[in-house]
């Protein structure tokens, strides 16, 4: 597994622990998140506040399906399933592009489809 994807895989495991240093450690200073007409973040301290979105409660579970690597670009897909607050649960499919800098996460732009 390459440097990149060792990255990314380490940053799905963290984030399913709900690790903020783990997760943290996976990115550049000036990281970008990017949920396409949700949200935008910059920086790892506005990455750090929507790790534990307010809107959910406990822990997801992390389905990674499949990655692809390209240059610096990997491509995640897979499923996340999370608990809302509300007692609705998330049950999503997702594709992930992270473009990476010298093996860190310099911008993610994450896609998710809700299933029904």
């Amino acid at each position: 597994m390459s440097t990149n994807k060792e990255t990314v895989q380490k940053y799905m495991d963290a984030f399913q622990e709900t690790d903020h240093e783990k997760i943290l450690s996976c990115l550049t200073q000036d990281v970008i998140w990017e949920m396409p007409g949700v949200y935008q973040h910059h920086g790892k301290g506005e990455f750090d506040k929507e790790i534990e979105n307010e809107n959910f409660t406990g822990k997801p579970k992390i389905t990674v399906f499949r990655m692809t690597e390209e240059n610096n670009v990997v491509i995640a897909e897979g499923n996340v399933i999370g608990k809302f607050k509300n007692g609705d649960v998330l049950n999503a499919d997702f594709c992930d592009v992270f473009e990476m800098e010298n093996g860190l996460i310099k911008k993610l732009v994450s896609y998710l489809m809700q299933k029904k």
